[in-house]
């Protein structure tokens, strides 16, 4: 029997990484896609091979390509042949999109539209990745799936606007994708600029005073490895196009106790100093995001395995054999 082959956008990011040597592990071929550069870098694919064969060696189950989802003509040749696709490339950087708004309506609005009409053609599966961020400060927590969706900064309306497109192609077309909404997934090779890599870097760097943003908002994290378990079981589920399912632990920290528990697991004392470059205009800061897990559990039988004081200790163990821990991470999911 073939082994099912996926396509993976933004392979070479954060999350990306990890759900390709997830699915190499579960005996897909991988098609990975990374954004090119002038560098030819893969990001954290550098060094990655798929598992030996039996017979022994490596079995050319990892494709990777450099490219761009912005070019349509190349996304329709990369999804020729595949299985599924799991669309993650996208621009992410909150603060950046205060400046440049039309790059990530570029990437993340249609870079998506050019995946969904070649998945649309092909008629092969997609899942999309979303966001919490869709939801900005919610009226009621838990959130649910049906919770209105709101712009609070030009990333999470471009992925609103891509979230909308999915649901379009799904009802317009029976275009078979669903959409798979993370909340705040954390772990190794997250970029440095995230919150928990951003402590624990200036933590194990020694810092007595760590420079952080407000200290008030709340968040749900996930561990990497419950994420990506996420992404493998939407894509194998029998859902009806347009399906959306959001991850999350159902738990929210406070910026200022992940502070502490990030202290407790490297064994450091530090205090926070206001850095206004990671304050968001007030009108656009979400005040808390905390997911209701239930769907999931019903849906995909996905439940989170690893808690938040044990992941963060396994991305302070990964930082700590990183050579330089305030600089962990430089790639995007």
């Amino acid at each position: 029997m073939t082994a099912p082959v996926a396509l993976v956008t933004g392979a070479g990011g954060f999350i990306g990484s990890h759900l390709v040597e997830r699915l190499l592990a579960d005996g897909y071929g991988v098609r990975a896609l990374c954004q090119y550069d002038s560098t030819g870098s893969v990001g954290w694919l550098a060094g990655l091979e798929a598992p030996s064969s039996p017979g022994g060696g490596p079995d050319g189950r990892l494709d990777i390509h450099l490219g761009d989802v912005r070019d349509a003509r190349s996304v329709r040749c990369l999804v020729d042949g595949v299985d599924v696709v799991f669309h993650l490339a996208a621009l992410i950087a909150i603060p950046y999109s205060y400046q440049a708004p039309s790059s990530f309506v570029d990437t993340n609005v249609v870079g998506t539209l050019n995946v969904l009409e070649a998945v649309r053609d092909a008629g092969v599966r997609m899942v999309h990745t979303s966001t919490s961020e869709v939801y900005g400060t919610p009226e009621s927590v838990p959130i649910r799936e049906t919770h209105r969706l709101c712009g609070q900064s030009p990333y999470s309306a471009s992925k609103i606007a891509a979230d909308q497109l999915c649901e379009a192609y799904a009802r317009s077309f029976g275009t078979p994708v669903v959409t798979l909404r993370p909340f705040n997934t954390f772990g190794p090779r997250q970029s440095a600029r995230a919150v928990i890599p951003t402590v624990l870097g200036q933590l194990l760097a020694g810092a007595s005073r760590v420079r952080l943003g407000s200290l008030t908002p709340c968040r749900d994290f996930t561990y990497v490895t419950d994420t990506v378990d996420g992404f493998v079981r939407m894509a194998e589920a029998d859902l009806p196009a347009g399906t959306v399912v959001q991850l999350g632990t159902g738990r929210t920290v406070s910026v200022a106790d992940l502070l502490a528990a990030c202290c407790a697991v490297t064994g450091r004392t530090a205090e926070p100093v206001c850095d206004g470059q990671r304050i968001r205009p007030a009108a656009s800061e979400v005040q808390i995001l905390q997911s209701e897990p239930v769907r999931a559990a019903q849906l995909l039988g996905w439940m989170p395995t690893v808690e938040l004081e044990e992941g963060l200790r396994r991305t302070a163990g990964w930082l700590r054999g990183r050579a330089d821990p305030r600089t962990a991470s430089r790639y995007q999911r």
